[in-house]
């Protein structure tokens, strides 16, 4: 037989692998088995329980009356060691009892150690020891080489073999690191390239130039990564993507592409016109609330909005040798005569750039110059800084001790709250109003305008006053921004001062109707270049009509985007300043916010 056992004894484990005989159990293991060993209580005349309450009793009286004579004794100056009959039967019951506690535990305790298995008992294996050793490994919960679906590893033998120093154990039996992700290429050439990639022979970046197919070579790359990290890209999808459209201006050394879900809100009624705002988000809820407030907005006659600046900046930082330099280039360009002649030098940038103003500032020696421009109907980041590059190249004749230190000096500012964008603006600044009946407020919005008005003073208002906040005295006015930010192409890292809000509300008309109004003075939008060349952003601005370039005004799509913009967020502040108002928000996240799906099933 060849049925074997793992040894609790390493030796046993060692002789088996080696190939020596087997061994049993002891018979009387065997026997043990058939017919249950005698217990020690069995000879007792009353149950065992009753024989050790008896005893226990005996023990505790016997001490008791011993204590008390011998402090008579004390007392009565009696030695103790005169003792009278029933002081010595007392004693002599003691006794009796302590032996018999003493030996009723310890022979419990030494039949436990006598019950115990003894591994190394075994005898010489027979065929009768298979099934013993079957049963029991099936008991203990391990696998034998007979009758596993997958046999254990072989194990070397012992003998003959020099001895490995723990450290190589270990490593050994450390877990080998998992190969990486390898699919099957449709040509010998693309496995080629791919190698060369993981290699690091051909740079990542380069094979859109080096293959000529842009889809091609996003798919090398990562397949390259894969292969790299040994981890799959698995449910990042790759077709159903045109990546020449990116190539350049929209995205370096591409893999895929993410998915997002667009939600339609609306109509929005906005200056006599309807909207269908598209939405890109994740955040359930959303786009059902900017809908109700869309609805309140419409059955209240609409709303209205104004534009009330249009101008992009840029703020280089140049630096002299004194704050008097710095200062006489600030008069200089502050001098209506000069400023026309740097307009001139600015607008040669681009047929649509035209510079509206320069203000400057000092920080000791250093200016800060913030240009600002009219951009048509781009977003105008690139345009305003080509404008500036040529001015400072003209500045640099006039001023040779003049030290251009940045392009942007963060005067801008780009993508960072400050106060100069909440105060001065920048892009596109817009205010947008509407008047809610009465009855809309209550029957759309669940709420009463009363309470809208004061939540609207203790949250947007004095809340946002006790958190610091900096253009941020509203409700959730970046969430419809990105939104729509993502599904018609905009920067989305401009949301930091686009979302730049200040949501009023007020009784009017006797307390009885609600005039809410939102003032943004940082909406950055274009309608061209960037992501909005893009297949479904474009889809999305043309959804709105907003689409490229207006050909009969410069700007005019820029700027009504910036208004629907402005008209959104009017609509989700009223929705959610409302559900807040009728303690809804918690159950609507709870209904439109909360996934059906069993995470604890999801792989990781």
């Amino acid at each position: 037989m060849d049925v074997r056992r793992r040894p609790a004894n390493p030796i046993l484990r060692e002789k088996a692998d080696a190939g020596e005989q087997l061994i049993k159990p002891h018979k009387s293991h065997q026997h043990q088995q058939q017919h249950p060993p005698m217990k020690a209580s069995d000879a007792l005349p009353l149950p065992l329980h009753l024989t050790n309450g008896l005893f226990f009793t005996i023990f505790f009286s016997v001490m008791y009356f011993l204590l008390s004579r011998w402090r008579e004794k004390i007392r009565n100056s009696i030695p103790l060691h005169v003792v009278t009959l029933s002081e010595l039967v007392a004693v002599l019951s003691l006794i009796a009892s302590v032996i018999y506690l003493l030996g009723f535990f310890g022979i419990g305790f030494v039949q436990t150690l006598i019950s115990r298995p003894n591994p190394d008992g075994w005898d010489v294996e027979d065929e009768n020891t298979e099934q013993f050793l079957l049963q029991e490994d099936s008991r203990s919960g391990t696998c034998t080489t007979l009758g596993c679906a997958v046999p254990p590893p072989p194990v070397p033998s012992a003998k003959g073999l020099p001895k490995i120093s723990q450290p190589a154990a270990k490593a050994a039996m450390a877990v080998e690191k998992p190969a990486p992700l390898i699919t099957p290429q449709d040509s010998e050439e693309d496995e080629e390239i791919i190698k060369s990639v993981v290699s690091g022979k051909i740079p990542s970046y380069s094979l859109e130039s080096k293959l000529g197919d842009c889809k091609k070579a996003a798919g090398i790359r990562r397949e390259a990564l894969q292969r790299i990290t040994g981890k799959s890209l698995e449910g990042l999808p790759l077709e159903g993507f045109d990546y020449e459209s990116i190539l350049g201006q929209c995205c370096e050394m591409p893999v895929g592409y993410v998915q997002l879900p667009v939600g339609i809100a609306g109509p929005l009624l906005l200056d006599g016109r309807e909207y269908m705002v598209p939405m890109a988000t994740t955040e359930g809820c959303l786009v059902a609330s900017t809908n109700r407030g869309c609805k309140a907005i419409m059955a209240s006659g609409g709303a209205t909005s104004m534009l009330l600046r249009d101008g992009m900046t840029r703020a280089p930082v140049v630096r002299f040798a004194t704050a008097k330099r710095a200062a006489e280039l600030k008069f200089f360009v502050e001098e209506p005569m000069n400023f026309e002649t740097l307009s001139v030098v600015f607008n040669k940038s681009s047929r649509f750039a035209r510079l509206q103003s320069i203000q400057c500032a000092i920080a000791g020696k250093n200016l800060y110059m913030r240009f600002s421009c009219s951009t048509g109907d781009a977003m105008g980041m690139n345009m305003v800084s080509k404008g500036v590059q040529n001015v400072l190249d003209y500045l640099q004749t006039d001023f040779p001790d003049m030290d251009v230190i940045g392009l942007s000096g963060n005067f801008c500012a780009d993508k960072k709250p400050a106060a100069v964008n909440w105060i001065e603006g920048r892009g596109k600044s817009v205010v947008c109003e509407a008047i809610i009946k009465e009855e809309i407020v209550k029957k759309v919005l669940k709420t009463e305008v009363a309470a809208l008005v004061e939540l609207n003073m203790l949250k947007n208002l004095t809340g946002s006053a006790m958190a610091g906040s900096l253009g941020g005295f509203n409700a959730h006015a970046s969430n419809i921004v990105s939104a729509v930010y993502i599904a018609t192409g905009q920067d989305p890292a401009q949301n930091v001062e686009s979302s730049h809000c200040i949501t009023m509300m007020e009784a009017v008309n006797d307390g009885k109707d609600l005039h809410v109004s939102v003032s943004m003075p940082s909406i950055e939008v274009g309608t061209v270049g960037g992501g909005t060349q893009l297949a479904s952003q474009s889809a999305c601005l043309n959804l709105l009509g907003v689409k490229g370039a207006n050909k009969e005004e410069a700007g005019a799509n820029a700027r009504l985007l910036a208004t629907v913009v402005a008209g959104s967020v009017l609509a989700g502040e009223l929705s959610l300043m409302s559900a807040i108002s009728a303690g809804q928000l918690v159950s609507s996240h709870m209904k439109y916010n909360r996934s059906s799906k069993d995470v604890t099933k999801v792989a990781s």
